[in-house]
Parts: structure tokens; sequence; C-alpha cells
């Protein structure tokens, strides 16, 4: 397949020059765009848009025709993979995902396994599918809920406020929650590299809810399978680096724990400074983020000043020493689904232009 005629997005996640800051957005393609909302409802369902490779390549390719955005992320949901194990997931309509057969038992628990990745290749088609499409035009990224967000929905049955049931299950028999994520580290694992062979470019890892875990039960319960998903992952493929994201919404306490996991980039949300956790990590690692998404909410001008505030945040990305720091722009979590289009090309249109003259003034 092509190589990207723009690398940038790459690059910095390797920690290499660039010539200015690349963006992408987590839910770049979603709700927010009509062209999305057409496309879903000729396919019927969310369910119809994601198993169906077609589908899938025409709403990952929607932004980028929108937006000067320097990677695409597949176009699929966290819960593939636990669907894949024969729990039964659905969404219904006005609601988030559901399934019909959770985790609740010694028995459940004790019956399941890694599922055949053969009931996952409507994935990979589509990345296959995608890469064809771009052309070569951006890099393809990959992605996967990581071990412990998985259990929760997987346990939880859906949706949580308070994890009451899952967090029930940690504390009062930690060996079923273990033999969960352990199972779900080897899923993980082999469904990554499978999007890898198929030509996703890069991979990241969504640890959803790491953050509603207290100090220890984290380690243990979450960053432990964050780690083995990482340590499994090939690290190259035809001959190029394919670097890993993990991002841990509420993880800034742990950030130099997480930024030791072994991933290229650490994934922010927009609780901490962007400066501040790149001290703390002192470029051992890339950083992703991390704009709050509800700036865009807020009039161009002040999304354009907002962005720009996170750049001047990081900083400099050549060092004083002759290194290099790692930025990709993003958002702290994914764009809401009432969000101006036109609000995204501000933002777009600020970080390429700012962080462009932050690279002149170096």
């Amino acid at each position: 397949m092509p190589r990207p005629l723009n690398d940038t997005f790459l690059r910095a996640c390797l920690r290499q020059p660039t010539a200015y800051t690349p963006l992408w957005l987590m839910r770049q393609a979603g709700r927010y765009l009509p062209e999305y909302n057409a496309a879903r409802a000729r396919a019927g369902s969310f369910m119809g848009l994601a198993t169906s490779p077609d589908f899938a390549t025409e709403v990952t390719l929607q932004p980028l025709e929108r937006y000067a955005l320097d990677a695409a992320i597949l176009f699929s949901d966290i819960l593939t993979v636990p669907d894949a194990m024969g729990l039964g997931l659905s969404f219904a309509a006005g609601e988030g995902p559901r399934f019909a057969r959770p985790l609740r038992d010694e028995a459940a628990v004790a019956a399941l396994r890694v599922p055949d990745l053969d009931r996952l290749n409507y994935v990979f088609e589509a990345v296959r599918s995608i890469r064809k499409a771009l052309g070569g035009r951006v890099p393809l990224i990959g992605f996967a809920g990581s071990p412990w967000t998985l259990a929760c929905y997987m346990v939880e049955g859906a949706g949580s406020d308070d994890y009451r049931i899952v967090k029930s299950m940690l504390y009062a028999r930690p060996d079923l929650m273990h033999r969960i994520l352990d199972i779900n580290a080897k899923a993980v694992a082999a469904y990554l590299n499978a999007q890898i062979d198929a030509g996703a470019q890069a991979v990241m890892l969504f640890d959803s809810w790491g953050g509603v875990l207290a100090d220890g039960a984290f380690q243990r319960f979450s960053l432990e399978y964050t780690r083995r998903v990482v340590a499994a992952l090939e690290r190259e493929h035809d001959g190029e680096r394919v670097p890993s994201i993990v991002f841990t919404k509420g993880g800034a306490p742990w950030l130099e724990q997480i930024a030791a996991c072994g991933a290229d980039v650490v994934g922010l949300d927009w609780s901490v400074d962007l400066g501040a956790a790149r001290r703390r990590v002192d470029d051992r690692v890339a950083l992703q983020g991390n704009l709050d998404p509800a700036v865009l909410f807020a009039p161009p001008e002040v999304v354009a000043a907002e962005a720009r505030a996170v750049l001047d945040s990081f900083g400099r990305a050549q060092r004083d020493d002759g290194g290099c720091g790692g930025h990709v722009f993003n958002l702290g979590h994914g764009i809401n689904q009432h969000t101006p289009p036109e609000h995204v090309t501000a933002l777009v249109e600020a970080v390429h232009a700012h962080s462009r003259a932050l690279r002149a003034a170096d």
C-alpha cells in the first residue's frame, strides 16, 4: 500500500522533527457532521455503519474532505471485541451500547474465551479498504478499548455512572476480574496486531474508564493489562515503525507510570497543563492532546486562541540538548455531537498556522 505523503503525525509520535504540529480529533467521524448522519440513516443503524467496510470507509474519510487533518482513524467501536466473544452487543435508538449477556457470575467468567478473529474480519476489511481509499494522503490509526474499559462494559452490561457492579467484582472477587482482564489483554493485542497486518500505521488504546479507579487499583487492574497489550504489539510492519498511543481519561495522577508502559505516545485529557505534563515525562514519550472539547462551542476566535494556548504550553519542540519533543494536537476526549462543524475549521487552521510560526521562531 502507498506510504503516507503527509507523515507528520507519524514523525511526531516518534519524537522526530516536524514542520508543524499535526492534528487529528477523537471521534472526528461522528454525529456533528451532517454527512455522517446521512450515511448512518442509509446504513440503518450504528452497527450497520460499523460492520460494513464500505460504510466504514466512507465515514472515515468524511472529515478529511472537510478539514486538513493529519491522520485518519478507523471508524469502528471499542466494543467489537466483546461482541465477538458472544456477549450480544446492541445499540438502541437514543441509548448507548448494551450487552444481552453481561459477565455477572463465576460460570460466565469461566466460559469467556479469546474470540476467533474471523468474527472481526469486517474490521480488517475496512482497514484495507480505507488504506486503499486514502491513497497515501495521511496515515491510518487503528484502535481498541483497553482491557479494563472493556471489562467495565462487559460486567456492567452497559455504560455506568458509578461502576458499582464492576467495582464490586473487583474488590470481592479479584480472581474473576483478573481472568476477564487477562483474556481481554490477549484478545486486544491480537486484534490490534491484525489491524496492523491489514494496514493500520499506528494504533491507539482507549482506557476511557481507567480514571474511575482508586490509586493502587488503577495500577493492578488497568495499567498492568495495558502494559501487557503494548508489550505484545508489532513494532514494525513492512519495514515501517508502527507507533502506539495510550489514552487514559482521568489518568493525570499516574502520568509518569503510564508513560513507562512502553507506548510511544501518551494521550492527555484537559485536566492537566500540557507543559507541566511534558516536564513530568521529560520527553521520554510524545504527548497527545489536550484541548477541552467544550471549547469548540465558543466563537471561532476563542477556539483559535485556546488552541494557541495549548501549543504555547507545550513549548518548543526542539530541545536545547538536541533532542525533540513530540506533540500531536487533539482534544482531551471525543468531539461532542453538537459541535458546530465550522468551529472545527477554525481549530485546524489555528493549530497549523500557530505551530508553523512557533517552528519558524526556533
